[in-house]
């Protein structure tokens, strides 16, 4: 008995290189350990915001004003000369570097933030402060250095700016059939991060998202009466925005399982729907530990909500509001109960819901997430509502409570969400949507182990650790969703296993929640927590797209004698390397399944897997239930010649 695979010249996989230390370009020090988590003296700096902003609703080309007061503190071991802001709104100037970077028309669509005044506090008033706005970034001079280790300023700026329509650059105003909606995101200067990675992080805004800084939020709202405004956060004066009856029913749903109405579709619009005629009212909202907040407005809104049910007897509030076109069982009549079971899935799998409510909003702005808040489309109905605001509230969880650099690292927000999607898919009433792989995880419908190859062995296709600002819109999704969630899925099911993979990627989550972690933080997190040193996997599928191809090189008997038993010959024979199944058939028609460590192929290009004597080998199959991104299966299984 004896057959040969063997591709000897066809071998590309060099152990030495597949094995060497990882750099992770993050020396550990006193601020991130070693064990990917956040070192003793870890330090971040805060951010709060009360905000008032005012909606001008009537004009030709709708507009926000308003005014801020930053509260800022230095929490860092270093004297700050400067303030940096984010002003995302002049994305849409003319001669934007956003703009250049789209390979657009540089003619711009509005005139981005006007800033009316720019103040600091100084001996309890506000006074001028010297300033310099650079593309999308608003440089503060200080008049003296803010005190390192808890120094805190006080910051007040007055804006204005037109609402970009259509897209908007996730925002956005447009018309429903009843009147116009507007997703009101990016809506107020921000402040830029100041971090013990880079400093200030002022990497310009070229609609790749957001890295933001912690805080709390007290914000205002006013707009016209007849408007129904979702947003971030909890609703603090319901008794002036609201009816009684209201108000009755949104007291009703935090008890009810079942969603129920606050507004009924044959209430919208109806006068009886609105605590006053005519002239405006204002919304107050407050969020604590937030990066962020946005919100919705329109007069063509229905509302319903639902309970959601928390570990350790919590609870919080799933809404949603839609115009009268979305409503209906086979559309958003069922969002609240996407939304409610989405969030009491990755509450109990990762990491509790830590704000009052979560809202979906059907409007112009199609699948973007924020803190509390997510907007998604007014024409989105069945498996794909449910996936896209599975999606998108998953966002609660990445980037909003671990705080990633979606500026840089769009795989780590995107991916890892998308990989806790397939789960909340698979689950969600038996299975009624799921697999999501058969569509956004898998693109093409098929094996996404199957699906990944092509663009891992696209020579053009970038890797996971590339800025995401330079990842162009053909390998977008591929590479930013697509590989880093099936990296995490091989990573869970096929390496660590969940029951290593799940303790250690919660130990991450709350360690890191509401702070800001880099990719070496959650590799040394998982190589720590997990019990394994996944140098080899780092490097092959994130810092590189290499591929992998295992393969039965040969049965034979062992030393030439059957009466020692058989030897099976597996072989690596491209760069990437995984554990695997090796499944042995045998004469009696049955059957073992050997479980083969990475270490398998540690020191050799192949390794050798004995049988006993005593049991005829018809076959032997390297990944029989293909779970692996093999890239050429024609040699995964090999049948054994009589001797």
């Amino acid at each position: 008995m004896a057959q040969s695979n063997a591709q000897a010249d066809a071998h590309k996989f060099d152990p030495v290189a597949a094995f060497a230390p990882f750099d992770m370009h993050q020396a550990v020090n006193v601020y991130r350990s070693s064990n990917g988590l956040p070192g003793p003296e870890y330090w971040q700096n805060r951010a709060d915001y009360q905000i008032h902003a005012s909606l001008n609703a009537d004009a030709k080309v709708p507009s926000l004003k308003g005014s801020e007061v930053i509260t800022y503190t230095n929490k860092s071991p270093d004297k700050l000369a400067e303030l940096w802001l984010q002003l995302d709104q002049n994305r849409y100037r003319a001669g934007s570097r956003g703009a250049y970077a789209a390979g657009k028309p540089q003619g711009g669509t509005t005139d981005g933030y006007v800033l009316d005044s720019v103040e600091i506090e100084q001996g309890g008033s506000f006074v001028p402060a010297k300033t310099l706005v650079s593309d999308t970034r608003l440089r503060v001079t200080l008049p003296s250095l803010l005190a390192a280790k808890g120094g805190q300023i006080k910051l007040r700026i007055s804006w204005h700016f037109d609402i970009p329509g259509a897209w908007g650059g996730r925002m956005a105003w447009g018309m429903a059939k009843d009147g116009p909606v507007y997703n009101l995101a990016q809506w107020y200067p921000r402040m830029a991060v100041y971090d013990d990675i880079r400093g200030w992080d002022t990497l310009p805004y070229l609609a790749q998202e957001f890295y933001l800084e912690y805080g709390n939020f007290d914000y205002y709202v006013t707009a016209p009466s007849d408007m129904i405004i979702a947003g971030s956060g909890a609703l603090m004066n319901p008794q002036d925005v609201l009816t009684a009856t209201q108000r009755k029913r949104l007291a009703e749903a935090h008890d009810s399982n079942a969603t129920v109405f606050i507004i009924k579709r044959s209430e919208i619009g109806k006068a009886s729907s609105r605590p006053k005629q005519g002239g405006t009212l204002t919304w107050h909202f407050h969020m604590n530990d937030t990066r962020d907040v946005a919100f919705a407005a329109s007069k063509t809104f229905a509302w319903d909500a639902a309970r959601i049910n928390l570990p350790d007897g919590k609870s919080a509030l799933a809404q949603s509001v839609y115009p009268a076109e979305s409503a209906g069982d086979a559309a958003w009549g069922r969002s609240t109960q996407y939304l409610k079971d989405s969030v009491e899935n990755f509450s109990r799998r990762w990491f509790t819901y830590p704000w009052p409510n979560a809202i979906n909003v059907a409007g112009i702005a199609s699948g973007m997430e924020y803190p509390g808040i997510v907007f998604d489309g007014i024409n989105d109905r069945g498996k794909a509502l449910f996936w896209i605001t599975a999606h998108e509230i998953g966002h609660s969880w990445f980037p909003m409570i671990v705080g990633f650099d979606e500026r840089r690292n769009a795989w780590m927000d995107e991916g890892f969400n998308t990989f806790i999607d397939t789960y909340e898919s698979d689950d969600f009433n038996h299975g009624e949507y799921g697999p999501k792989r058969d569509s956004e995880y898998a693109p093409g419908g098929g094996n996404p182990v199957d699906e990944i190859l092509p663009v891992i062995e696209d020579p053009n296709a970038p890797v996971l650790l590339t800025r995401a600002d330079s990842i162009i819109e053909k390998y977008r999704h591929p590479v930013t969703y697509f590989k880093s969630a099936l990296g995490l899925r091989l990573l869970r099911e096929e390496i660590l296993g969940p029951d290593r993979f799940d303790p250690a990627f919660r130990r991450f989550i709350a360690a890191w929640a509401f702070k800001h972690p880099q990719p070496a933080d959650f590799f040394r997190a998982m190589d720590s927590g997990a019990g394994e040193d996944l140098s080899w996997w780092w490097r092959g599928w994130y810092a590189n797209n290499w591929t992998l191809d295992l393969g039965v090189d040969a049965i034979t008997p062992v030393d030439g004698h059957r009466a020692k038993g058989t030897a099976i010959t597996v072989g690596s024979y491209d760069k990437l390397v995984m554990p695997a199944t090796l499944r042995v058939n045998f004469a009696d028609g049955t059957h073992e399944d050997m479980s083969l460590p990475v270490e398998s192929w540690i020191r050799n290009r192949d390794t050798k897997v004995f049988v006993p004597a005593g049991s005829t080998v018809l076959s032997a199959e390297v990944d029989p239930d293909h779970k692996l991104p093999d890239r050429d299966r024609s040699n995964n299984l090999l049948v054994a010649t009589a001797s």
